[in-house]
């Protein structure tokens, strides 16, 4: 699954900037264009929108006993724990809750405006690039404290996350006051300190901190974004069940097949099909010298039994030759002859009454007249069957007939 990443603009719904990638860790193209305009979102590919951090503020709170993320008492309660903490009227926010939440629990909530980030799905949606997922660019995190700075020289702008950031994440423009929290906070994080930067503000960046900076361009921060866990399509912005799901499966696909986090993985699912496949081919040899042997021995009885018999083509076939010619040079008779047929069935048939003829052909004894009750004839067959024979019943008498070698 494939992936077209948008940036939402703050104001009314218009141009977009955007990013592709194949496989969710490179990226394969950017611009910026009009929502009728962006790359299509056919089938295959996941559509994610990523909330500017200037455009979010975060909470954070515990969730009482027994509302957990799937509660439908959950909004009503997140608007009761922040109603005090927030400056707009609860009705015209959307909320979000972290990946993790659960009943009894701290966790973040994601706070932004409700009628802006829908105005830009219903914009989208009608330009048939729907929005599969909502990510936001900046969000709490634990671990060293990590910087972006962002925006135009003239305008710049800081991103800051990690345990040491008052409120989990903040965008704050780089003004006096936030160059002075900057230089607390690099100090403070010693050099655990992650520096990006946009090219535009790289310098500026590197002179106010007074370190080396990793470049970071818009695309590639929307891209890194785009692998974050958080979902803010909640509540009555969610996307459907189905979609939801399809979606989820087709992101744990392309992750699996391109995330350097899963590689330990893949290897592992290489060398388990290699070690299966191995242990396929042995399992062939050793069945095929198992069936090598058997024919071997099969063989070797046949030209011990017969010496005469020097190239061994189909052994079963020239052995029952063999034996058929050393019968017939002996006059010793066969189960197919008309002697053994007959005795056996005098033996253990004990017909009612002598049958009015009989006919005979190699294998074969026909006996006209003679008749045999159903448990009569079925209790036959069963004295028969270790001979090799079987008796059916037909129209004009009983058949006794050869069926295999006794």
């Amino acid at each position: 699954m494939s992936l077209l990443l948008l940036t939402l603009p703050p104001g009314s719904p218009g141009s977009y900037d955007y990013a592709t990638s194949t496989d969710g860790q490179s990226l394969a193209a950017h611009g910026h264009a009009s929502a009728a305009l962006l790359p299509p979102a056919g089938r295959g590919v996941e559509v994610v929108a990523m909330v500017p951090a200037t455009l979010l503020s975060w909470q954070r709170l515990t969730l009482p006993r027994g509302v957990g993320a799937g509660s439908p008492r959950l909004r009503a309660t997140l608007v009761g724990l922040l109603e005090d903490q927030l400056l707009d009227d609860p009705e015209q926010l959307h909320f979000a809750l972290a990946p993790d939440a659960s009943a009894d629990g701290a966790t973040w909530v994601a706070v932004c405006d409700k009628a802006w980030l829908a105005a830009h799905l219903h914009a989208l949606d009608a330009a048939e690039r729907p929005v599969n997922r909502i990510v936001p660019e900046l969000h709490p995190r634990a671990g060293d404290l990590r910087l972006a700075v962002t925006g135009k020289p003239e305008h710049p702008w800081v991103q800051m996350s990690g345990e040491l950031v008052p409120g989990g994440a903040q965008a704050l423009p780089l003004t006096p006051g936030a160059l002075a929290l900057l230089q607390r906070a690099a100090t403070d994080g010693g050099d655990g300190i992650e520096l990006l930067a946009e090219p535009a503000v790289a310098e500026l960046a590197e002179q106010t901190l007074q370190r080396r900076v990793t470049i970071q361009t818009p695309a590639q921060r929307l891209l890194a974004a785009s692998r974050s866990s958080w979902d803010l399509a909640q509540f009555e912005l969610a996307r459907t069940g189905a979609a939801r799901v399809a979606r989820r499966l087709g992101a744990f696909w392309r992750d699996f097949l391109h995330a350097p986090a899963w590689r330990p993985a893949r290897w592992g699912l290489v060398l388990l099909l290699l070690a299966h496949l191995a242990g396929l081919n042995v399992w062939a040899w050793r069945t095929q010298q198992e069936l090598a042997a058997r024919r071997a021995r099969i063989d070797a009885t046949l030209t011990e039994t017969f010496p005469l018999v020097k190239t061994v083509v189909n052994a079963p076939v020239q052995m029952e030759r063999e034996v058929a010619t050393l019968r017939q040079s002996t006059g010793a008779p066969s189960a197919r002859d008309l002697e053994p047929m007959l005795g056996a069935l005098g033996q253990h048939t004990g017909l009612p009454a002598a049958p009015e003829a009989i006919e005979f052909t190699a294998g074969e004894l026909r006996l006209k007249g003679a008749r045999l009750a159903a448990d009569a004839l079925a209790d036959a067959n069963q004295r028969l069957r270790p001979a090799g024979y079987q008796l059916q019943a037909n129209a004009d008498g009983v058949l006794l007939r050869q069926e295999s070698a006794p």
